[in-house]
C-alpha cells in the first residue's frame, strides 16, 4: 500500500514536531526571530552537531528556511507550515473530541440499561 505524497509530508511534520527538543528549538528560533546552529546550541543541552541534525528534519518538514550569512547559516521558522501543523493538531484534536463523545453517549447507554434491568 503506498502512500499519498501529502501524507508522508504529514507524517514528516508530525514527526519532526514529536520532538520535545525540536519543539524548544522551534520556541527558540521563533522567540529570537531566527539563529544560527550555534546560536541553538549554547542555548540547548546538545551538542551543535545534533542541532544540525535537529535543524535538518525541521527542514526537510518545511517547519525552518535556510539562509547563508558568511560561513553560517541562518535558521528561521517558516511559519506557514507551522500554522499548517497548528490547524491540523485542531482537526485532529476536534475529530478526537467527537470520537469520545460517542464512546460516552454509548458507554451512558450500556450503564442505563444495566440499570434498567436490575431494576426488573
Amino acid at each position: 500500500m503506498t502512500t499519498a505524497p501529502s501524507e508522508a509530508i504529514d507524517d514528516e511534520l508530525w514527526s519532526a514536531i514529536g520532538d520535545p527538543t525540536r519543539r524548544r528549538m522551534l520556541d527558540l528560533l521563533l522567540a529570537q526571530g531566527g539563529g544560527t546552529a550555534t546560536s541553538l546550541g549554547r542555548a540547548l543541552p546538545i551538542t551543535r552537531q545534533a542541532v544540525s541534525k535537529h535543524l535538518t528534519v525541521l527542514g526537510r518538514a518545511g517547519l525552518v528556511r535556510a539562509t547563508a550569512e558568511g560561513r553560517e547559516r541562518r535558521y528561521r521558522v517558516d511559519e506557514a507550515q507551522l500554522a499548517r501543523a497548528a490547524a491540523q493538531l485542531a482537526s485532529v484534536g476536534s475529530a478526537w473530541d467527537a470520537r469520545l463523545q460517542r464512546v460516552k453517549r454509548i458507554a451512558e447507554a450500556i450503564q442505563r440499561n444495566h440499570q434498567t434491568r436490575q431494576e426488573q
